[in-house]
């Protein structure tokens, strides 16, 4: 009965189209402008290009003994991936990347979708964010809020060798620039002498380039900024600055929803935001023998959905991309301008130096272990398992 709650019939985007209101009002997508009377077409395709992950069915037990499904609880996980997909999708293929239907795909792009893959050792699978969650407090099955969903995403990057993203997630709605840029030019050594010299010559550092003509040294950043925009409802004073978020070219959207009901929003028309909606339960999905994945329930490809501003929860988290440490230089900028300086009361703050009363801060670091993420969580489960035999063996 509970699958069943959350099924919802897939729709043909072009029975829908008439849904979008007839307008000059621009909408905007993830830092992309498109005007209904002239492109809707390209408004259409760029919505459905955006990696969709929902609800799944029929995986492996998570933990070995735990759900196998989590239609109910997992769609501010599924919000948190297709964030993190998108971040991805900036980084190896571009914003201007567009899907096609059937169409033959690069293998960057399978290779994301098999990051996210429902198997225990994808390293962004449901698996490994549901375990992850249990260091945050949060028990396999229970719902996650946004700031939970990014810490997540932030230690499971540790283990992501091949994105090798920096993660900054903000604290007490505070962005620290010189924190940024000391973890994003943060070295992989892990002495402390590797990191002072690789921090004083940064600069050399991004004017080396590799064969392929891409500066080197900079990490490219994955920046959360979790928020609370109001009490019990959006306070109306924020709703300019959260909707600039979506106009910037380093926009991932935002996380999300209602209570317990978590949406992942792409953007905005007027005063409606548009989303992905997780609350659809499909099969699992897993990769073929040649490594692609059949990525047909992987893009959604019914209309869009919209809701209006103020029926958001006030607990949300923005998402942004910064590819080159000039991205997150640019963003600065953006937000000095269209968001902090108009403000009475601001969204969040962007500050240069590290708060002097705050604990210093360390770059994140993968732990000493020489297993992946996905490793390192069965060598637990197994580690779990012998002691229990072990108690069992005393009495």
């Amino acid at each position: 009965s509970v699958l069943s709650r959350y099924e919802n019939q897939i729709t043909i985007l072009s029975d829908y189209l008439e849904e979008f209101p007839e307008t000059d009002e621009p909408v905007w997508i993830l830092g992309r402008q498109h005007h209904l009377n002239t492109d809707k077409s390209k408004l259409l395709l760029d919505i459905s290009a955006r990696l969709w992950f929902t609800y799944r069915r029929k995986f492996s037990p998570i933990g070995g003994t735990g759900p196998s499904s989590d239609a109910g609880w997992g769609c501010m996980l599924r919000c948190g991936q297709m964030m993190l997909a998108q971040a991805l999708i900036c980084r190896h293929l571009g914003r201007d990347w567009q899907w096609e239907k059937h169409k033959k795909q690069p293998e960057e792009y399978h290779r994301i979708l098999r990051c996210f893959l429902d198997r225990k050792d994808c390293c962004y699978s449901i698996h490994q964010m549901a375990q992850m969650g249990v260091g945050e407090g949060k028990s396999i099955g229970e719902w996650f809020g946004p700031n939970t969903v990014a810490q997540v995403l932030k230690k499971l990057a540790l283990f992501d060798e091949w994105n090798s993203l920096a993660v900054y997630v903000s604290m007490d709605n505070t962005v620290v620039i010189e924190d940024i840029k000391k973890m994003c030019w943060s070295p992989p050594q892990s002495s402390s002498t590797a990191h002072s010299s690789a921090h004083v010559h940064r600069g050399a550092l991004g004017r080396n380039k590799n064969a392929a003509g891409f500066c080197t040294g900079w990490k490219p950043l994955l920046l959360i900024i979790p928020l609370r925009l109001g009490i019990n409802h959006i306070n109306p004073v924020y709703i300019d600055a959260f909707k600039e978020c979506f106009k910037m070219p380093q926009s991932l959207g935002a996380l999300g929803g209602k209570p317990n009901n978590a949406y992942y929003f792409i953007g905005f028309l007027g005063n409606e935001l548009i989303y992905l909606d997780p609350h659809t339960t499909q099969s699992f999905v897993d990769s073929e023998e040649n490594g692609t994945v059949d990525d047909q329930s992987f893009h959604c490809q019914q209309a869009p959905h919209r809701m209006k501003i103020m029926n958001l929860d006030p607990s949300v988290a923005l998402g942004f991309f910064c590819k080159e440490e000039c991205d997150f230089d640019n963003w600065c900028s953006l937000v000095q301008k269209e968001i902090l300086k108009q403000q009475s009361l601001r969204m969040f703050e962007l500050v240069q130096k590290h708060p002097p009363h705050w604990p210093p801060f360390i770059p994140p670091a993968k732990p000493e272990v020489t297993t992946t993420g996905a490793e390192l969580i069965e060598s637990t489960d197994k580690l779990f398992e012998l002691e229990e035999e072990f108690e069992i063996l005393s009495v």
